[in-house]
């Protein structure tokens, strides 16, 4: 299961990092925090371990926009320990609320207990009129559903990830490099191709703008 820790405080994100390895976690991290919502959907874990102070946005107001596009399953872990920071936090769609400093085996327990809470949840984000559902891999508009490659759904995931910015090759090329798929830049351009035909063929057409000498926008 891939965890991902959302956390600006470097100690506290390694001691964190080393529990989840020990654990047989697959470990992420959010390091730059200027697109901190778009790196969550890209990245795609099964659950977050999300700090209420980190830079550019605190976690409660990103998890609440998180909420409108994704059920990934959030943890918030954090020094505040008074009871108005939990209801906040449980009232935007956290799942669990743990305060710092944190018992290890305690948070084990409760990363383990939301995993196995949610195992059965589907993941799906909604674009336009469809629904993208993550564990599918599929792409859903009214009565019709679309099976998409891993490749596709980790790029469609990424420019999903990114909607209304430019997304560069090479950002796509790191993500897909990133989840263990390793193809070449003739590769990308023909899954990009097959991506953009399988969207039209639920009607969702010129949704993937290609920027000359920039890279790919999804409108």
């Amino acid at each position: 299961m891939k965890i991902l820790v959302v956390e600006d405080d470097k100690s506290v994100r390694d001691e964190m990092v080393e529990l989840l390895n020990n654990a047989s976690y697959e470990v992420r991290l959010i390091e730059d925090f200027n697109d901190t919502l778009g790196q969550i959907l890209s990245i795609n874990p099964d659950l977050v371990l999300l700090d209420i102070n980190i830079p550019f946005m605190n976690g409660e107001m990103l998890l609440e926009k998180l909420r409108k596009v994704s059920n990934v399953p959030v943890i918030m872990v954090t020094s505040r320990n008074t009871l108005s920071d939990e209801v906040l936090s449980m009232g935007y769609g956290a799942d669990d609320y743990v305060t710092k400093p944190y018992n290890p085996t305690l948070l084990l327990l409760r990363i383990n207990s939301v995993l196995r809470r949610m195992s059965n949840v589907n993941e799906t984000i909604k674009y336009k009129d469809a629904i993208v559902n993550i564990k599918k891999g599929t792409i859903s508009l009214d009565s019709r559903e679309i099976i998409l490659t891993k490749n596709e759904m980790i790029i469609l995931g990424y420019l999903l990830g990114h909607k209304g910015m430019i997304v560069t090759r090479d950002e796509l090329m790191t993500d897909l490099w990133d989840n263990n798929e390793y193809i070449n830049d003739n590769a990308l351009t023909v899954n990009i191709s097959r991506l953009r035909s399988k969207l039209e063929e639920l009607g969702l057409r010129d949704v993937i703008e290609t920027r000359k000498g920039q890279g790919y926008i999804l409108l």
